[in-house]
């Protein structure tokens, strides 16, 4: 039989403490919004049951629950909060534009204002749309690819984990409820860093791909050019290149990913960082593709992305001055320094604990993710549900390590101690399983096709 493991596990501050007010707002948050919130990854079903249920308020990079419980955050806002939570200057820029009408009938100087500064930073943009969220952005990129081509078929990089919420990326993962099969047949799938996976997309669908998307690395990086060849491979098949630059623009460079690996892609999407957390996106890319979405040219016209709120003021007043803080600013120098001091400090614990490899750190400096494995070396959520669990207890919210503009190295210090406490108990698990240290089911994937926890 197995017996408790012997490592001795620091008493929580407060965090993980929910009320029964706290829990019955839960209940009836369930009752109202389908899976409990408005994006699947802040879902009950992705957290430990003792994570903060709902967050009410932050500030830098500390955010409070509704129990008065406070956490060091990462991957805040779905990692679009880059400079920190109520970041001053940013929340005055939208205040001031919220001030004289969010919305009117006829555009908004702050339209020209926005467009001309991210052109203006991003080489491979003469033209920019903006919107709400960057699935719609990946949607009018992907329209825009098929008016421009006269061809069908999206091929997007089975490496990276989400694109859109419309059928065309949703129809190759597991949750396909309610996607046509026919629209299903018009998506095709590469390997990352794989030519010859782009190239067989060709071959199976010989004189009929549209375009090609992916986002310009996640865990991995360029090597060897493989971004250019890509554009290479895909021009020389009338095909479109599209780079999701949703999560790297701003982070790993101002001027996005494509500046650093040197390729231009022929349209780009970005979100995230671009508000700081205000609901903007943007399609950007180049002219003659774009201007096909516009009043002067006598191509078919394509009706591309026309939203009533795309461009609210507010979420532009604050886009031009989040632009104008990366570029005034050494937010990217910021987010590397302290991204470098997470991951040697982490790298020190983990093997104080032993836990390699089943706890194994990757990526950028300023996008450091966390693999979570099981003695046998299979990924677990049991055990990342663990790590989070016993994060939280610890006052660390941490779903990812990317870190903000806001996190000091003393925010970084308390975290890599939080990892000390929380690691002492995934080496516990380790020798004897997560039963009886877990409290409630473990998380599951987003992409399952049932809704019961595996």
């Amino acid at each position: 039989m197995s017996t408790a493991p012997t490592h001795v596990r620091p008493a929580p501050s407060g965090a993980g403490r929910i009320s029964a007010v706290t829990r019955e707002l839960q209940r009836r948050n369930h009752s109202l919004i389908p899976g409990g919130s408005h994006t699947y990854a802040k879902g009950d079903d992705q957290y430990p049951e003792l994570a903060p249920p709902f967050i009410a308020r932050g500030r830098g990079c500390r955010v409070w629950d509704l129990d008065h419980n406070e956490y060091i955050e990462y991957g805040m806002g779905q990692r679009s909060v880059t400079l920190g939570h109520a970041y001053p200057s940013v929340v005055k820029a939208a205040q001031d534009a919220l001030a004289v009408g969010t919305n009117f009938n006829r555009p908004s100087p702050l339209e020209v204002a926005c467009a001309e500064s991210l052109v203006e930073l991003i080489d491979a943009a003469d033209m920019v749309k903006f919107t709400k969220d960057g699935s719609t952005a990946n949607t009018g990129a992907v329209k825009l690819a098929r008016a421009y081509t006269g061809k069908r078929v999206v091929a997007l990089c089975e490496d990276h984990p989400f694109f859109s919420y419309d059928d065309w990326a949703m129809g190759v993962t597991p949750v396909d409820a309610g996607i046509p099969d026919e629209h299903t047949a018009l998506t095709d799938t590469f390997r990352y860093g794989d030519l010859d996976s782009a190239r067989a997309v060709f071959d199976r669908n010989e004189g009929d791909v549209a375009c090609l998307i992916l986002e310009p690395a996640r865990g991995a990086v360029d090597e060897n050019g493989f971004l250019n060849d890509l554009r290479d491979l895909c021009h020389r098949n009338g095909a479109l290149l599209i780079l999701d630059e949703q999560t790297t623009a701003f982070r790993w460079h101002e001027k996005g990913a494509q500046h650093l690996f040197g390729v231009q892609p022929d349209l780009s999407t970005f979100g995230k960082a671009l508000g700081n957390g205000f609901a903007i996106s943007a399609l950007a890319g180049r002219r003659e593709i774009m201007n096909l979405g516009g009043l002067d040219h006598e191509e078919p016209r394509v009706f591309l992305l026309s939203t009533t709120h795309g461009a609210e003021t507010h979420a532009l007043a604050a886009c031009i001055e989040v632009m104008r803080i990366y570029r005034d600013e050494p937010v990217v120098e910021r987010l590397h320094a302290a991204g470098d001091r997470l991951r040697e400090g982490l790298d020190q614990v983990i093997a104080r604990h032993g836990v390699a490899p089943a706890v194994e750190l990757s990526g950028r400096s300023p996008s450091l993710l966390y693999a979570t494995r099981d003695p046998e070396g299979n990924p677990s959520q049991a055990y990342r549900t663990l790590l989070l669990q016993e994060l939280c207890l610890r006052g660390v919210i941490a779903p990812s390590l990317m870190v903000s503009y806001s996190h000091t190295d003393d925010d970084i210090d308390r975290t890599i101690e939080a990892f000390d406490g929380a690691l002492g108990v995934y080496a516990g698990a380790l020798e004897v399983g997560t039963e009886g240290l877990l409290v409630g089911p473990p998380s599951a994937s987003v992409y399952r096709r049932y809704n019961h926890r595996r």
